[in-house]
């Protein structure tokens, strides 16, 4: 039975770039924008062409250079964003105007001091507008996360009637627990009125570390687009990792899911985007993590050196990781130790490994980790002749 495929819509360049610090000019835009293509993202969120003169000339660029996926240009639900949209995405084989407003009660009180009938209004105006310059228009309910669902499924019917394509359900600060946000996808599906005009989308943040979840959740449930940064960069705590949505559809065979994405470029693909945004990823990152395959426990050591998938669920090499890494330590086993010794030219016999690893313990509580210069210096302190391999 084939799989479903679920679009990734990628915001690195949009939502991803609002993190302080990480601001990319546009050479950098369309090195990162070339590769998220050969990745094999289905959209590219180039950016908020209204927002800056920069911002604008980026899109128009990105739009002439891409070959496969969607450009898209984000704006408010106002008619001057829209014109600036269609403007700069004129070049795209594939536009996409992704426009929106808020639908939570406390944006339409604090935000637009509106009524719920007003946004409503705006909604619809605002797609209908974006229509006559596109055939693609996305429409983003900002703060679906807390907004009612029966207004949701409201404002979601209005806009599907009006011509949207996409329907952005956002989880905008991160609130959801995966249970709720899963419930509010099925909802939608089974509430609004010609739902399947339109591909429901999940946009989620990270404020409490739930955006993966909440986003596979959203698709378990109905959703067929994620939208996500690379090594899940974005506002405050970030945004749904495309490389875990990817990797965990991929390891979920009984999800029936899978994306146009490949894997093999995930692991190049993240370190481009960390070091253009001089954004460090952390070690312990899921997929692209420094130590996300590097194994210092003795016990996991010894399984992996035996069969990898005793410790590894994903084959380092399907993200583009050229093997696991065994990392010695004073937690290291002998197992580790004489395959890291074999890896630098020693062929060890079971007694000279074990007199070898009395002194390789010795040296190991002294340091955080054992290098493979210092396994040279370790045979060497053992005194026993060993000849290396040749």
């Amino acid at each position: 039975m084939s799989k479903e495929q679920v679009q990734i819509f990628d915001t690195t360049l949009r939502d991803g770039e609002q993190v302080p610090g990480c601001k990319l000019n546009t050479e950098q835009k369309l090195v990162i924008a070339e590769r998220l293509d050969l990745l094999g993202v289905d959209v590219i969120e180039a950016g908020f062409p209204i927002s800056s003169p920069g911002d604008f000339t980026s899109v128009t660029e990105i739009a002439k250079i891409v070959k496969n996926a969607t450009v898209c240009g984000l704006t408010r639900a106002v008619k001057k964003d829209i014109e600036v949209a269609a403007e700069a995405l004129k070049y795209a084989k594939k536009p996409r105007i992704h426009t929106g407003i808020g639908t939570s009660d406390s944006h339409i009180k604090y935000k637009f001091n509106s009524t719920r009938e007003k946004i409503i209004e705006r909604a619809v105006e605002a797609v209908k507008y974006a229509k006559t310059f596109v055939e693609d228009v996305e429409f983003y309910a900002e703060d679906a996360g807390r907004t009612d669902n029966e207004f949701l499924a409201r404002i979601c019917e209005a806009v599907v009637k009006a011509g949207a394509t996409v329907l952005n359900i956002p989880d905008t600060t991160g609130y959801c627990l995966p249970e709720e946000y899963g419930a509010k996808m099925k909802y939608l599906r089974e509430n609004v009125k010609d739902i399947d005009k339109a591909i429901l989308s999940c946009h989620c943040h990270n404020d409490l570390g739930l955006a993966t979840a909440n986003s596979i959740a959203g698709v378990a449930n109905g959703a067929r687009q994620i939208e996500c940064t690379i090594n899940g960069i974005g506002e405050r705590a970030g945004n749904t990792a495309l490389e875990e949505v990817v990797m965990i559809l991929r390891q979920h065979p009984y999800l029936n899911l899978d994306t146009n994405i490949n894997s093999k470029h995930l692991y190049e693909m993240s370190k481009l985007v960390s070091e253009s945004m001089a954004m460090p990823v952390q070690p312990n990152k899921a997929i692209v993590g420094s130590n996300a395959f590097a194994h210092s426990s003795g016990i996991h050591q010894d399984g992996v050196i035996k069969n990898r998938e005793t410790y590894e669920i994903i084959d380092p090499a399907d993200v583009g990781v050229t093997e696991s890494a065994i990392v010695l330590t004073a937690r290291s086993g002998r197992a580790a130790l004489a395959y890291r010794a074999k890896n630098v030219g020693y062929e060890l016999t079971k007694l000279q490994l074990d007199e070898v690893y009395q002194e390789f313990l010795k040296f190991a509580d002294l340091k955080k980790e054992v290098l493979d210069d210092d396994i040279h210096k370790i045979i060497e302190l053992s005194k026993i002749d060993i000849k290396a391999i040749a």
